[in-house]
């Protein structure tokens, strides 16, 4: 959870009417498609008929998922880098096809909009509309500033090929069903209910990203190599890059790390960002690599998970920039977001939800007007303390939208001007398992005095620069901080472990 939960959209509320867990998904959820839209591809200028949306309908749906998409990841707090990776990213946006002769007048005046994610994971993504999206993890792992030109461009390919309009016809009839599963199965007990809930939010990655196939993404790597030529980077310089991906996907022990699983393989890739380059370097000048640039813009990036927005300790949950602890349930996983904290047991049976009540700012207006909710069979309700701070709790019955009954602990605390709120919630039939653990949890919530967990600070890119030439595994040498090793601070800066590297050369680091 970071510090803006408040003024974010609260992506768990207190239950609405009898609906459990409804968080108002993506606004796609309701352009269920009743036909196709005739429109011109604006790659080929040819008229298409197989376009779920028209050219207004992705930019309106690209505008609602955007906010949810901020809100499951959270946008990086350094204004620097975020404006560098947008000031590169409308420089594409200049030549890309958007900004041709004979466009649609529609597309010809899209704002494209860049965001910088908080999140360690190496990704971008796309969605219609005009919005990109890169994380802190891919920028730490980027060499280079062409390496970037050609990602941002291959991000605004998608867009530009109108890949999730595609995507979406192809699934015309049955997408409806698809996404209305998605939004049932956040309320349904058993099976894969919890991933989908601490996945909240990434139902437009997966759609409009993941889905787009390999046509798709071939494509975008065209137009990422051909707008990044064209604005003069040597985009040969992205094959090292999707060396990275494959080394880092060896490494995790999986074809490619995070989101990006469903790309192409990135090895093939690599050979093809070569050849493409080549094509290109004959018809245009391509000197541009920028690497001092770019790597002066991500010194001092955070690097991995953020403690300071999160962290688990001896079970206990601390949160050192809001200064509150709360021990986990026992045998309860914890998956930590922007705008709340998920916590499932291993047989997904029950769940603890804790966030920021957005709409009262009293722990006792906030129990009351649950009460009142049409739906909600009070069962039992009462005052107390956590940690000497004022708390209200309400235990109640509900059904879930497949008419499941369920059994919920909401407990509101009052901390440091906020309404802290707890949701525990089971079967109504198996209740009495996790009762105790969620009264546990609930009551341990604590202000932070300890002035270590206070200070904890996140590990941090830094540069060096090497005063004498030697192998790499010796430059780094082998004092590094947990969770580091040689290999993965080799993936991190494109070299082998064992590379010659000469002197006077920059290279990363973690602090």
């Amino acid at each position: 959870m970071t510090t803006e939960l408040k003024s974010k959209i609260s992506m768990m509320r207190t239950l609405p009417n009898t609906t459990i867990l409804n968080t108002g998904l993506l606004i796609i959820m309701v352009v269920i498609l009743t036909g196709c839209a005739a429109s011109t591809n604006p790659i080929s200028g040819r008229r298409a008929y197989n376009y779920a949306w028209s050219p207004s309908e992705e930019i309106q749906i690209g505008q609602d998922a955007d906010s949810q998409i901020v809100a499951q990841y959270g946008l990086y707090n350094d204004e620097a880098v975020s404006n560098y990776v947008n000031d590169l990213g409308q420089e594409l946006v200049g030549i890309s096809h958007f900004r041709r002769e004979g466009i649609d007048p529609v597309f010809g005046s899209m704002r494209f909009h860049f965001r910088v994610l908080d999140s360690p994971v190496v990704n971008a993504f796309a969605l219609p509309g005009g919005f990109i999206y890169v994380t802190r993890g891919l920028l730490a792992h980027l060499e280079n500033e062409a390496q970037l030109a050609v990602v941002l461009g291959h991000e605004i390919g998608h867009v530009v090929g109108r890949h999730g309009s595609k995507a979406m016809w192809r699934q015309q009839f049955g997408t409806g069903a698809l996404l209305l599963g998605a939004i049932g199965g956040q309320a349904v007990f058993g099976g894969n209910t919890a991933e989908n809930v601490m996945n909240l939010g990434g139902t437009a990655t997966q759609l409009l990203f993941l889905k787009y196939g390999r046509g798709a993404e071939s494509e975008s790597d065209q137009l990422g190599v051909e707008y990044a030529a064209l604005t003069g980077y040597d985009a040969s310089q992205a094959a090292a890059f999707f060396r990275s991906l494959k080394r880092l996907g060896e490494q995790s022990g999986q074809e490619l790390p995070g989101l990006l699983s469903s790309h192409p393989d990135p090895g093939d890739r690599e050979a093809y960002m070569h050849e493409r380059s080549a094509k290109w370097a004959a018809e245009v000048p391509m000197d541009k690599v920028g690497r001092d640039t770019f790597l002066s813009q991500v010194d001092g990036i955070v690097y991995g998970e953020d403690p300071r927005q999160g962290f688990v300790r001896n079970d206990i949950f601390f949160h050192p920039d809001m200064a509150f602890s709360f021990p986990v349930p026992s045998g309860f996983d914890v998956v930590n977001q922007p705008t709340q904290v998920v916590m499932v047991p291993e047989d997904q049976q029950a769940l603890v939800l804790f966030s920021i009540e957005t709409e009262h700012e009293r722990a006792r207006d906030a129990a009351e007007a649950l009460k009142t909710q049409e739906g909600i069979q009070v069962i039992e309700s009462g005052i107390g303390q956590a940690g000497g701070l004022p708390m209200h709790y309400v235990v109640a019955d509900a059904k879930s939208t497949d008419d499941q009954e369920l059994r919920i602990r909401y407990q509101y605390v009052e901390y440091d001007g906020n309404v802290f709120v707890f949701t525990g919630m089971a079967l109504r039939s198996a209740y009495s398992q996790y009762a105790d653990r969620f009264v546990r949890t609930m009551t341990g919530f604590r202000q932070i005095t300890d002035d270590r967990i206070l200070a904890t600070q996140p590990d941090r890119l830094a540069l060096l620069r090497t005063v004498q030439s030697g192998l790499f595994g010796t430059l780094i040498g082998s004092s590094l901080p947990q969770n580091l090793t040689q290999l993965s601070m080799a993936i991190l800066n494109q070299v082998e472990i064992n590379q010659q590297i000469s002197a006077g050369r920059t290279y990363k680091t973690i602090r």
